[in-house]
Formats: structure tokens, C-alpha cells, sequence
């Protein structure tokens, strides 16, 4: 029971404890959902929310769409009674906790496109209900937390941040299809507008996760998921240029990588690739370049990795036309099979996959597409066209040329080389295949 003469941080400390707090999670996607099924797991009340209504009905029905989360595990969390999913923005009204998940994406331009975190600072704040907690988990821009969802706060009468409300950003760091690290045991760091705001989320996340690292502001939270993934994008920018320059010289980049990964100190192995995909890596260093611009700073590393990582695609092309050349075809009325369309190996995520790129480029020349992925299965082109197959041998056969682009563990890379006629694999899948075995070039 909460006593009277208890401060609202202290009140709303003791619903927290005794799993009494209800928490409403914004956005039922691939970092929403898990975390709204570990504060289920932790016996909290739990509410859902997306506009997706489909999303939304499937969830209450016990049914998962994202790979990472089972059927099982929806089941159990409406079984308990205590996960609702919902489409009504009303239930916030019910929350005393609150954790913003949803998309921010990049316009055309490359700016950052915060109309979803926008869209949900209105929601919440419209219904706000002290004492509360606020945080946000959506990738963005160092300062968005005190400059767009702080002032929105602010203009609810009854709202006193880090006394009543407490507003905090906590990056998501979501790896799909990691089977080590899931949501409960990657450790969660977290950021308040306060320190009571800090401390206040920190409880939160601590009831129900295995590590919470708190930092100094929200700005510095904001920036930590910045840096995460900045540093993926221009270590992967390095050994794609790295990549180039071996061809030069006429070395095997993966034996080079390979060796100096023997390294016990000072060196950490990336991996050259068709291009950068997903959420995250093609997206986040583009926030923190952006906030830079408006501050007069240049972010050269940043620009020269996005440089480097967006002629993927158009390299892998040109491989592609060199060795088809080589066997005195074109590209034009030749058939490239694309094997993996996913952005990462063992998941079925499109987002930003430079596969797409690909196709999108080998169609501009007048190819016949085919392609094959196991956890993808309908083509998601549009306008494109490419049709599914399956990675037999007598398909294998009749292509001009296959393209591993995605190196999923299910492919047998030994049939592809020994019955594709001619087999690029930009991912080094075939490392284990002796020499000999069919015609294989690498990146």
C-alpha cells in the first residue's frame, strides 16, 4: 500500500518494487516486444501498443512475428494475464511507466525522421499521469531527450521532472538473432534528464534485467548508442576499402584478416561484405552526423565510411559483370541467383539490406533474377522482379551465375560451388570448400 505522506518519487519506488507499477511499452516491433515480455516475466502489468492493428491481434491470439520471440513465448505472457496488447493510445492513461520503442528511420535526404518520436511524446504526454517514468529507447540524435520530449513535458501542469515525472533515455541494443545475448542479459544503459530521473529508471529496468549501467545525462545515454554502432560502420568502411585495396595488390583479403585476427591484443576482426544492413548500422551514424552539421563540425570519418559501405552494392555488380564477362556473357539476359536476402545471416530482416541493392542494380542491367532465402520467401521488390527458387542442383545448374550474398548456416556452400557454374560469394561463406571445387570468386 502507498502511505500518504510518501513523495510521489517514493510512491511510485514502492509500486516498482512490489511489481505493482503498470508499464506501457510504445511499439511491438523487434525491440519493443521483447522488452515488453521481460516485464511480463517479471510480473508486472503490461500493456502493448502499436498502430499496426494486425500486429496487435496477433499478439492477443498468442501469436509472434519476429523471429526472435516464439509463439510459446506470447502464449505464455497472455496466459498470465497480465499482457494486453492494444491499438487505443487510452491504456497510457493506466501506465506509471512508460518506454518509447518506435521506428526513426532516415528521409531521402539522409535527415533524421523523429515523426514517430513526435507522434508518441504526444500520446504520452496528453495522458500523463504522475508519478511516472518516461524513457525513451529509440535510436536518435544526441539532445533529443531535453530538446523535443522534455518541453512537451514540461507543459503539463502538473508535470515536475525528477520530482514527479522522470524522463530518461535508454538505448536499445537489439542483435537479431543472437542466441546469447537477448534483451534480459545485454546490459541496459540508461541516462535520466536527473539523477532522480536516472535512479528512478534504473529501478525500473533493474527489476527485470540481469545489468543496468547508469550514465551521467541523457545526452551521454544518446550518444553511447551512437558510438556502438558509429564504430561497426567505420571499422566495416575500413576493411571494404582494405577489401579494395588487397584486390590491387592481388591478395586474399579474408587470409589477411585471418591472420592479423591472431592477434591476443590491439587488433578486433571486421569483416568486408556486399554493403551494410539493418536498422542500425546504415542509419545511426547518419543522427549523430546530422546533430554535428548543425553544430558546424564535419564528421569525416563518419561520411567516408557511409561512402565506402554504399559502393558495396555497385562493386558487387561490377564482379558480378567482370566474371560473367569472363565466360563471354553479359549481364543482360544472363540468370544471377541471389542466395540470402536478409541483411544478416539467420534472420529473415529486410531492412536495409544491400541484397535489395543488388537486385535493384543487376535488374537496371537486364538480368533475370532468381533468388533463394530461407527465412524470406515472397519478393520484396515491387517493380523488381525476381522469383523464388529453390537451391537444388539442377536449379543450381541452370543459372548463369550465383551470388551468396547472405550466409546463412542452412546453405550447403560445398553443393553451391560444386554445381553453380560460376559462384560469387561476397561473404567468405566458402572458406571451407577445397580448392577446386567448382568456379568460385570472392570479394
Amino acid at each position: 500500500m502507498v502511505r500518504e505522506d510518501q513523495t510521489p518519487q517514493a510512491a511510485l519506488s514502492q509500486k516498482i518494487e512490489q511489481r505493482e507499477a503498470c508499464v506501457a511499452v510504445l511499439g511491438m516491433g523487434y525491440v519493443g516486444l521483447p522488452l515488453a515480455l521481460e516485464f511480463v516475466r517479471g510480473g508486472f502489468p503490461v500493456y502493448g501498443v502499436d498502430v499496426d492493428r494486425d500486429r496487435v491481434a496477433s499478439l492477443n491470439d498468442g501469436a509472434s512475428y519476429i523471429p526472435d520471440v516464439t509463439d510459446a513465448d506470447v502464449q505464455a505472457a497472455v496466459a498470465t494475464g497480465r499482457f494486453t496488447a492494444s491499438a487505443d493510445f487510452a491504456v497510457l492513461e493506466e501506465a506509471d511507466a512508460v518506454s518509447i520503442c518506435v521506428p526513426t528511420p532516415l528521409r531521402k535526404t539522409k535527415d533524421p525522421d523523429i515523426s514517430y518520436i513526435l507522434m508518441a511524446a504526444e500520446e504520452v504526454c496528453s495522458r500523463l499521469r504522475p508519478p511516472q517514468i518516461i524513457v525513451l529507447e529509440s535510436t536518435t540524435y544526441p539532445g533529443t531527450t531535453e530538446e523535443i520530449l522534455l518541453p512537451r513535458v514540461q507543459e503539463e501542469k502538473e508535470a515536475h521532472v525528477g520530482e514527479n515525472v522522470f524522463l530518461a533515455f535508454s538505448p536499445e541494443r537489439v542483435d537479431p538473432g543472437n542466441k546469447v545475448f537477448t534483451t534480459r542479459n545485454t546490459p541496459k544503459i540508461v541516462g535520466g534528464v536527473t539523477d532522480q530521473c536516472t535512479q528512478m529508471a534504473c529501478q525500473l529496468y533493474r527489476s527485470v534485467l540481469d545489468t543496468v549501467v547508469p550514465v551521467s545525462s541523457a545526452r551521454a545515454a544518446e550518444m553511447v548508442k551512437l558510438l556502438e554502432n558509429t564504430f561497426r560502420a567505420v571499422n566495416i568502411g575500413l576493411v571494404n576499402e582494405v577489401l579494395l585495396m588487397c584486390e590491387v595488390l592481388g591478395i586474399d583479403v579474408w587470409e589477411v584478416i585471418s591472420a592479423a585476427a591472431t592477434k591476443p591484443f590491439g587488433f578486433m576482426p571486421f569483416y568486408p561484405g556486399p554493403g551494410l544492413g539493418g536498422a542500425c548500422l546504415p542509419v545511426d551514424p547518419h543522427y549523430l552526423s546530422w546533430k554535428l552539421k548543425t553544430l558546424n563540425y564535419h564528421a569525416r570519418f563518419i561520411e567516408l565510411a557511409t561512402e565506402v559501405n554504399a559502393s558495396m552494392p555497385p562493386y558487387v555488380v561490377s564482379r558480378i559483370a567482370d566474371a560473367l564477362n569472363e565466360d563471354g556473357k553479359a549481364i543482360n539476359g544472363s540468370t544471377v541467383l541471389i542466395i540470402g536476402l536478409a541483411y544478416k545471416k539467420d534472420v529473415g530482416d529486410l531492412r536495409e539490406s544491400p541484397a535489395l541493392d543488388i537486385l535493384k542494380l543487376l535488374s537496371q542491367k537486364g538480368a533475370t533474377l532468381w533468388f533463394n532465402d530461407p527465412f524470406v520467401q515472397a519478393s520484396p521488390l515491387g517493380e523488381v522482379a525476381a522469383t523464388y527458387v529453390e537451391l537444388t542442383p539442377e536449379v543450381l545448374e541452370q543459372c548463369d551465375c550465383a551470388v551468396v550474398v547472405t550466409d546463412h548456416s542452412v546453405y550447403d556452400y560445398h553443393v553451391l560451388a560444386k554445381h553453380a557454374p560460376l559462384l560469387i560469394d561476397t561473404r567468405n561463406a566458402t572458406k571451407d570448400v577445397p580448392r577446386g571445387v567448382g568456379r568460385v570468386v570472392k570479394l
